[in-house]
């Protein structure tokens, strides 16, 4: 199996605590920045999606 193209949230700022995302076509793939190497959170698509909208809309609301 291939390495993943992991990608670091764009939400990171400088320092250590990052999340870092990878997926193809059937799964997504979320790690942390202390081991990078490894997912810790394996997810179909769909689930992943979900899982987005549901934070998205529990977020507080920015001005």
């Amino acid at each position: 199996m291939p390495q993943p193209a992991w990608q670091k949230s764009s939400y990171c700022a400088q320092g250590d605590s990052c999340v870092h995302v990878a997926y193809d076509a059937d799964r997504v793939l979320l790690t942390e920045s202390a081991d990078p190497r490894e997912a810790i959170l394996t997810a179909a698509p769909a689930a992943f999606a979900a899982l987005l909208t549901h934070v998205k809309q529990k977020a507080p609301q920015r001005d």
